[in-house]
């Protein structure tokens, strides 16, 4: 099968391409490259010994999208190109109903001139607001409490609205936990752009000099010592998740939403100290106000994500650390 990667030269993107490329799948890449580099596939390349074609484009841009169509014949696309800071939505709302959804809203147009069907969306555990209670399954009531998060979820109506208009669609919902880590190989990793929005890429450049302290963001939180509890899953588990998804969905037509986390949530502060007990180094960190539509907890049932993909997570929270360390120290300056 050959898939399309949108945003595959991103952080999930590059991790998923290895994972797809191993078990035996044609990878095509495009991607804007506005918060992704270039070098991540060529490392990719290198780790699995293959070429992988890439094309620079922009998945609003409907005549570039449909060219790369013209060129493969794809059967299938994976779709994570997309804006994906929480804090960052609340302040630019247009731009980010834009990309996603209008991004997505191309893309499935053209795939439907081409008669490709299979869609694996890159979802998000923000679809479920503040959960009204814990561990969160799939079945939960959907809500958002920022504009990236509710962006997430009106392209899974979107999806949705697809499959009930047209059931020979194969399509698959996968709202993530809070991915973190780097391949064991320390080559491809997390290269945010600018100051970091995610908890452990802040915690690694701290630990390598490139800053000061950590922020933060909330103290008084309903938690066990005050800060935020995510459940956060390695990037190559979540990248195997989107393996055994396209598995499933080889097998027949269907909607099939699931949940990818490990099931354990830990705090701010938890990934800190283990950070620090992997590299040694200091976290100096202080505490800041909460950022607005930060929720105090989130982690996942996983039960479903076994019993639907016959996948779990492996990878610990020391392993999570440790590799993120190794990607870390050995690119102080990302790619």
């Amino acid at each position: 099968m050959r898939i399309l990667v949108t945003g595959g030269a991103g952080y999930i993107g590059s991790h998923t391409c290895i994972e797809l490329i191993k078990a035996n799948y044609e990878v095509i890449v495009v991607d804007n490259l506005c918060n992704s580099s270039v070098e991540s596939l060529k490392r990719v390349e290198g780790l699995v010994d293959r070429k992988i074609p890439f094309h620079k484009v922009d998945i609003r841009d409907k005549d570039s999208l449909t060219k790369v169509f013209e060129q493969y014949q794809i059967d299938g696309v994976i779709h994570f190109a997309a804006l994906k800071a929480v804090a960052e939505s609340v302040e630019k709302p247009i731009e980010y109903y834009d990309v996603n959804v209008n991004g997505t809203v191309v893309l499935a147009n053209v795939m439907r001139e081409f008669n490709c069907k299979i869609f694996v969306f890159s979802s998000s555990a923000t679809v479920y607001g503040d959960p009204h209670t814990l561990p969160i399954k799939e079945d939960f009531p959907l809500t958002a409490t920022n504009p990236y998060g509710r962006s997430k979820l009106i392209i899974e109506e979107f999806l949705k609205d697809i499959f009930i208009a047209d059931d020979s669609w194969r399509i698959s919902l996968l709202r993530y936990f809070n991915p973190i880590g780097a391949d064991k190989s320390g080559l491809i990793g997390e290269d945010p752009k600018g100051t970091p929005n995610n908890l452990i890429s802040y915690i690694s450049q701290v630990a390598v000099g490139k800053l000061e302290k950590l922020s933060v963001f909330g103290g008084d939180y309903d938690t066990s010592d005050g800060t935020g509890v995510r459940d956060y899953i390695h990037v190559s588990d979540l990248a195997k998740g989107h393996v055994k998804a396209l598995k499933v969905l080889k097998d027949k037509p269907q909607l099939l939403i699931v949940n990818l986390g490990t099931g354990n949530g830990y705090s701010v502060l938890d990934i800190v100290k283990a950070f620090k007990r992997v590299s040694g180094k200091d976290i100096p960190y202080h505490i800041v106000g909460r950022r607005p539509g930060d929720i105090p907890t989130c982690y996942t049932d996983p039960a479903y994500a076994k019993e639907k993909l016959n996948w779990n997570a492996e990878y610990e929270l020391e392993d999570m650390c440790e590799d993120t360390w190794r990607w870390q120290s050995m690119n102080p300056d990302g790619y």
